[in-house]
């Protein structure tokens, strides 16, 4: 990667629509390389996808965290496994420290919430849970992280 690719990724994190022919003229090159660029940067796995920001609030659905503290037995890639098969959870973090997984889920009200944290406690790999529901969110986007 060079300083041309950190331009183009820099332009794609806030205007993933940008054409790549405004792209070329904004880095200084023309469409077909500035194309052969942002290709190889999703065949290589930088560029993971494009997705839209959406005013959760607009469309009804609620976010939360949900602390996972495992049971004595359980490894956090097991409990990942599973979380990967909730469309609900949006994120999934390992941390360090109590508890031992952070979750974050987007669900449509506080009774489908609570059925998916019941669900998870079920499995058996939680030994308790804590859910912080959100109330606003604010996220930084662009190339000043």
């Amino acid at each position: 990667m060079d300083a041309i690719d950190e331009q183009i990724l820099d332009i794609l994190r806030t205007q993933a629509r940008m054409s790549v022919r405004d792209i070329a003229a904004a880095v200084g090159l023309t469409a077909g390389p500035v194309s052969r660029r942002i290709a190889k940067l999703e065949s290589s796995g930088v560029i993971r996808g494009y997705y839209a920001s959406i005013d959760e609030a607009q469309v009804g659905s609620l976010e939360a965290f949900t602390e996972i503290r495992l049971d004595g037995t359980t490894e956090t890639g097991e409990l990942e496994k599973l979380v990967r098969e909730l469309p609900e959870a949006q994120q999934y973090f390992t941390i360090a420290g109590d508890p031992d997984v952070l979750i974050h889920f987007r669900v449509r009200d506080v009774d489908h919430l609570q059925r998916v944290v019941n669900g998870m406690r079920r499995t058996g790999k939680v030994a308790g849970t804590k859910t912080l529901i959100v109330m606003a969110s604010w996220q930084r986007r662009g190339p000043d992280l």
